[in-house]
């Protein structure tokens, strides 16, 4: 292999499409995953994400359109839906919803998970152990789900979908629902597994997580990929420098005002607040100095912006 080309990759889709009645939830959506690299996939209700995991997973067959697993060695790449058997060997799934056995403890649910997939009695024996170390759930081994907290529970599905050494996991909005210091500790175990050479395909709606996890990003609307790279990158590309919010009684007239808007490159309003994006906010912010009733907040633009940008502010209501 040239020293300068890409690496293969381990998971490749193209032009994936799927129809339901005259609705086209996924329209010719193509990525690739390489190893050791996590993929984010962004999008607000109804773009499509979903659909496309659903697909990924072999659980709904597309209309049209490929997707394939790249075995370790350079053996022949695997298609599912065909090879969807032998490609779940080498994948890790961990859904929105904990799908935990409630009748087993944490290291049961291991050993007869790890079972589905053929593991011998000796492999668990010593997995098992390492995982639960991993998930940081040692002393939780004889404990059942039900007497663990929300955040034990998503990190007991992790280590569950570890364990067959997966070299590719699909999380599937894996922070929600947590609070701060259980989603941080999740996203070191996820950080610790990209950097041991696991790849990632993530979706979620915290564009934090986004940032702080993946090295690309694709990002979906009605179904069609609108933009896709690195978070950085992305940013760098779509928008502005910096942002000023500014809020308040009497703020939002500030948006149609021209002394105020000739000062910035882009200028929103959400609800009562108003967003000035600019290149340069010193001038901005020394105009605000007029204004002291009202609060503003100077920041660097970041992921949130950029979602707001390409998909719109209006909200979802469809799934």
């Amino acid at each position: 292999m040239n020293p300068s080309s890409p690496p293969t990759p381990l998971f490749d889709v193209q032009l994936l499409r799927k129809h339901y009645g005259a609705a086209t939830v996924v329209d010719d959506v193509s990525f690739q995953i390489r190893p050791g690299e996590c993929l984010g996939v962004i999008g607000p209700n109804g773009a499509g994400k979903t659909t496309t995991i659903r697909m990924c997973l072999g659980l709904t067959a597309p209309d049209a359109g490929s997707i394939h697993y790249y075995p370790p060695g350079g053996g022949a790449a695997l298609a599912m839906p065909r090879d969807a058997l032998a490609i779940k060997q080498q994948l890790g799934v961990v859904t929105q919803f904990d799908t935990l056995d409630p009748d087993f403890t944490c290291a049961e649910n291991l050993r007869v998970y790890g079972r589905y997939f053929g593991l011998p009695r000796a492999t668990l024996d010593e997995r098992i152990p390492q995982l639960l170390e991993f998930a940081a759930l040692t002393h939780k081994a004889a404990a059942k789900p039900g007497e663990l907290s929300g955040g034990m529970k998503r990190r007991l599905s992790l280590a569950r979908a570890l364990v067959n050494a997966p070299r590719l996991l699909l999380l599937d909005e894996p922070t929600t629902g947590l609070d701060p210091q259980a989603r941080h500790l999740m996203w070191e175990r996820l950080q610790r597994l990209v950097q041991s050479g696991t790849s990632i395909l993530l979706t979620t709606h915290f564009m934090d997580e986004a940032e702080r996890l993946c090295s690309r990003l694709l990002v979906l609307d009605h179904g069609r990929k609108i933009a896709e790279g690195a978070p950085r990158a992305l940013i760098a590309e779509h928008l502005e420098r910096e942002v000023v919010e500014v809020y308040g009684a009497g703020a939002v007239a500030l948006a149609t005002d021209p002394a105020f808007t000739a000062l910035a490159a882009r200028v929103e309003v959400s609800g009562e607040t108003v967003f000035f994006y600019t290149h340069k906010a010193p001038p901005l912010l020394d105009a605000l100095l007029t204004q002291p009733h009202l609060r503003t907040l100077h920041r660097p633009a970041n992921l949130e912006d950029l979602f707001l940008k390409l998909t719109g502010r209006q909200i979802r209501e469809d799934g």
